[in-house]
């Protein structure tokens, strides 16, 4: 399984890449067919946010720790000082590591959008 990640390299230019997320198969019920599942993350906090309708641009900015996003509602467009920008539709969750240099902009749709914020001390490296 994959996932997007924000990051920022030495230099503190943000990137985009993709984080391979191991999995393995699970039965959760005899009657169904098994689901691939990740390994546990350790969170420090789980947050919903309601980000307002015309909330549009988001200057360039940094989060204080990797936080897993997951949007439920609206879009997003992020973009990174690289230049690179890509669109997440409802549904998406994105990995936001890039915790210090130039940030990302984020361009919301103009509707009202609920995301939910998974703070992962240690990213998605290592599962426990």
């Amino acid at each position: 399984m994959k996932c997007v990640r924000i990051y920022a390299d030495p230099d503190g230019e943000s990137h985009f890449d993709e984080v391979e997320l191991p999995t393995r198969k699970s039965s959760v019920h005899p009657d169904a067919v098994p689901f691939d599942v990740t390994g546990g993350y350790p969170a420090s906090r789980v947050r919903i946010t309601q980000i307002p309708a015309g909330m549009r641009e988001v200057a360039w900015h940094t989060v204080p720790e990797p936080v897993l996003t997951v949007r439920l509602d609206g879009s997003v467009e992020y973009e990174t000082s690289d230049g690179e920008r890509r669109h997440f539709p409802a549904g998406s969750f994105v990995l936001a590591a890039d915790t210090h240099g130039k940030g990302h902009l984020s361009r919301h749709s103009p509707e009202a959008q609920t995301v939910i914020w998974i703070s992962l001390p240690n990213g998605l490296e290592v599962p426990a």
